[in-house]
């Protein structure tokens, strides 16, 4: 059966297929924490995510296929609504009670986007619009637990609102298409449909800065940046890209490589503080070094009270 190439994603953008009722998508060394995770919380009654079939003999794994619409930036209207927000939030919600069941210890994780805080209930971490299956604009299914690890159900929820309302900058906002909107109104709302009460909001918040101060922390270590440009940009660039972040990762190298459009990531380092040093070129890429000459935030705050509406 012919293998039909699914969009979306970053790291593993044009890796992920579908063949049949399966999806085919680079595995990990976690995959089989993963799956033995999205067994339990299937069991526990939880049907918004994936189920794991196994992994195959070329390395990748296989899940079922979940039918339905993934919003991809720029992000649709219908994606944006109001409806579709509060929806990822009950979804998540869903997950979090189905997970409390499962125990993680003696499994491997990986902790890239793990609550600093750490904690016993599996998370997804990772939830934006790209790893969300919607059906009539409502989110019925999660996707990619790859980054799936034990933390605090708020600190997930956090990062779902950093993602989704989104908590973020202008330029950032522009870049995915977001459209103008009462971001403090769409923050409660998050709050609102996944239940929180009085003091689960202000943890919320608390959550968020740990959240950003995260990412902020991560930039500011980085005082130089290598950027290699090959304009072709082609599944095989993506699969030897991949293949070297496994490579580097085996051997804890933190460095990791990724594929994005030229002309956006030249805006995107010099928007935050990188100028471009020296230039290299040849007939098929080009390789750039950017160095930091300050520690320019990645993203803005937005301070939010989180009374009920």
């Amino acid at each position: 059966m012919a293998e039909q190439q699914l969009d979306g994603g970053i790291a593993n953008a044009g890796l992920v297929v579908r063949v049949g009722p399966h999806v085919l998508r680079p595995s990990s060394p976690h995959s089989g924490s993963i799956h033995a995770f999205l067994r339990g919380v299937r069991h526990a009654g939880f049907e918004g995510a994936s189920f794991p079939v196994g992994i195959d003999e070329d390395g990748r794994e296989r899940v079922v296929f979940i039918d339905g619409e993934v919003p991809v930036a720029p992000y649709p209207d219908w994606s944006q609504s109001d409806t579709a927000l509060a929806s990822i939030a009950r979804l998540l919600r869903g997950l979090h009670d189905a997970a409390r069941g499962f125990d993680p210890h003696g499994l491997t994780w990986d902790d890239a986007l793990a609550d600093p805080a750490g904690g016993t209930l599996v998370c997804h971490n990772d939830v934006c619009p790209e790893n969300v299956v919607f059906r009539d604009g409502i989110a019925v299914a999660l996707l990619d637990f790859e980054f799936a690890a034990p933390g605090r159900p708020v600190y997930d929820l956090a990062q779902l609102a950093r993602l989704c309302v989104p908590i973020d900058d202008d330029f950032d906002q522009a870049r995915l298409g977001w459209r103008p909107a009462d971001r403090p109104a769409r923050l409660r709302l998050v709050a609102d449909a996944y239940g929180l009460d009085r003091d689960g909001r202000a943890e919320l918040l608390a959550a968020m800065d740990d959240a950003i101060d995260r990412i902020e922390a991560a930039v500011r270590r980085s005082r130089r940046l290598l950027a290699f440009s090959y304009p072709r940009d082609r599944w095989y660039v993506r699969a030897a890209v991949w293949l070297q972040n496994q490579s580097r990762a085996l051997v804890r190298n933190p460095f990791r490589g990724f594929v994005h459009p030229v002309r956006g990531m030249e805006a995107l380092l010099e928007r935050h503080g990188f100028v471009r040093l020296e230039r290299h070129e040849t007939l098929k890429w080009s390789a750039d070094l950017y160095v930091r000459a300050d520690a320019a935030p990645v993203v803005g705050h937005v301070r939010a009270p989180l009374s009920a509406s």
